[in-house]
């Protein structure tokens, strides 16, 4: 008979294989399906499951060959990489289980839901089958879809329940990790177009405001201090008037006699930008506030 100290390690082993088949866990164990059944079949998650989402790291797979995220596929069998683009572009590549080797599968329409980091509602998008150069036909090794608006440069959790490879369906889940100033937002004006930016008044952005600016450009105001983007503001937070990530109170900028606050200062170029071509766009700074 066993002892309870074997029951015991038994339960350990257990607990440790499930958390491991989390990881690119193959959908309702190994169901051989056309894509059509298999697109069909699975009921939509309300959000990314969070021990998928981490399995990039748990492996740890190297970056990929597009610089994406690598997601590994029933242990290892196969992999994925996902690639967050300017313009709210998700693509995602199909690789074999060796990642450097590029697979084909059965072209279908892959079903996404994606959720801010820290919310509890997804939303739904879809990725098309976008064949690459050399897959054969009826088959792709890519797929492109583009995220909803307002997710565009957060953190985020993805999960993609069911993709068919070889009549098997897995599931994907992923993070993004946005860079310190992410592709979809604004990169900064060049040294003499900030001048003619800053310097001189237009539509909503008056002579006054210049002088209480400083009668000076961002890059000189702000010149030593460091961005840092926090894409999870929480209610109550001042919210930059561009991206709606977290404002910084140390890039203040004066626009029509009120004071703005942003999370960098391509951000101020930006703002200044729309004051003077559409100052009806300008809201006031009371706007600017996380309030769901």
């Amino acid at each position: 008979m066993n002892s309870p100290k074997t029951w015991i390690a038994a339960g350990m082993a257990m607990s440790v294989v499930a958390f491991i088949g989390g990881c690119g866990d193959r959908g309702a164990g190994s169901i051989p399906a056309s894509h059509e059944s298999a697109a069909s079949t699975a009921p939509p998650p309300p959000a990314a499951s969070p021990s998928l989402a981490v399995n990039a790291e748990e492996h740890g797979h190297k970056a990929g060959a597009h610089g994406g995220i690598m997601i590994s596929l029933g242990r290892d069998s196969y992999h994925a990489e996902a690639v967050f683009e300017k313009g709210g572009l998700l693509r995602i590549y199909t690789l074999g289980k060796d990642e450097s080797r590029v697979i084909d599968v059965d072209k279908q329409t892959l079903k996404g839901f994606v959720k801010a980091e820290g919310d509890t509602d997804a939303q739904q998008f879809t990725l098309a089958a976008e064949p690459q150069d050399g897959d054969a036909e009826g088959r792709t090794s890519q797929f492109v879809g583009t995220l909803p608006k307002g997710l565009w440069g957060l953190s985020l959790d993805v999960t993609i329940p069911n993709i068919v490879i070889s009549g098997e369906r897995f599931r994907l889940g992923f993070k993004s990790k946005p860079a310190e100033h992410d592709e979809g937002m604004p990169g900064k004006v060049s040294d003499d177009a900030e001048r003619q930016l800053y310097l001189t008044p237009g539509g909503k952005y008056t002579a006054e405001d210049i002088k209480a600016n400083g009668n000076v450009t961002a890059t000189v105001k702000f010149k030593g201090l460091k961005s840092s983007h926090d894409m999870s503001p929480k209610l109550g937070d001042k919210i930059c008037p561009i991206t709606k990530t977290k404002a910084n109170p140390d890039f203040t900028w004066i626009v029509g006699g009120k004071s703005y606050e942003f999370c960098c200062p391509p951000c101020v170029d930006e703002f200044v930008k729309m004051a003077k071509s559409m100052p009806d766009e300008i809201k006031p700074p009371e706007d600017f506030v996380k309030r769901q």
